[in-house]
């Protein structure tokens, strides 16, 4: 299982991103500032850390720099989100950081997993399907309503 780290001040925005991490299989885990993010980044090892740009202690831009600089944690995948309108800067600077994506809030329905995916290199799945599937006629299947 593929582990993300979630670096988010706005506690709601963090648990709604976690959730949409964690429904699609991914172990989630949210830290709501830059030395909580650290730490939990060099503690569990994430695959790819998601980071506000804004932060209360230090920017997500920093934290980054950190990250990289840093032997346990300098492979991580990085995703930056930010809700400010003149992000040009803020993408040059994450483009340097190796930010493997850029992403405005609020995001749009569907933008978080894509991209996610997108940064892992993973493509959709869809599970195969069993003998007893392949073989059941469709008046004798049955789903979640019937």
């Amino acid at each position: 299982m593929k582990k993300v780290l979630i670096v988010e001040d706005d506690r709601k925005i963090g648990l709604a991103l976690f959730a949409r991490l964690r429904a699609n299989g991914y172990e989630a885990f949210i830290a709501l500032d830059a030395e909580a993010g650290l730490k939990m980044a060099i503690k569990h090892r994430p695959d790819l850390v998601i980071l506000d740009i804004s932060l209360p202690t230090r920017s997500g831009l920093n934290l980054a720099a950190q990250l990289r600089s840093l032997p346990m944690t300098t492979g991580m995948a990085l995703i930056f989100m930010t809700a400010h309108h003149n992000i040009r800067g803020f993408q040059t600077k994450a483009a340097e950081l190796g930010a493997v994506a850029f992403i405005e809030k609020p995001l749009k329905d569907g933008e978080l997993i894509s991209v996610v995916r997108m940064a892992l290199a993973e493509t959709p799945t869809t599970p195969p399907a069993t003998p007893s599937q392949e073989n059941t006629s469709d008046s004798q299947k049955s789903g979640p309503l019937s």
